[in-house]
């Protein structure tokens, strides 16, 4: 009889083990996901920078042609 009492109990401690365990896993996945999906829009942001530097750039050196003529 006490061994199944006890057998129960490791069961049910190994159930809530399992259950936090899982609830944790989900979290660190979701942490994750969501840490790529900043550095993805960090390096979108700085391409997206660069890309109107240039344009602003090239626009600097028509208007300098444009006003040399």
């Amino acid at each position: 009889m006490t061994k199944t009492i006890a057998f129960s109990l490791v069961v049910a401690a190994s159930l809530g083990l399992a259950a936090c365990s899982q609830s944790e896993t989900n979290e660190a996945v979701n942490d994750s996901y969501n840490m790529a999906n900043d550095v993805e829009n960090a390096a979108d942001n700085t391409m997206e920078a660069a890309g109107n530097a240039l344009d602003n750039m090239a626009n600097g050196m028509d208007n300098m042609t444009n006003n040399a003529m």
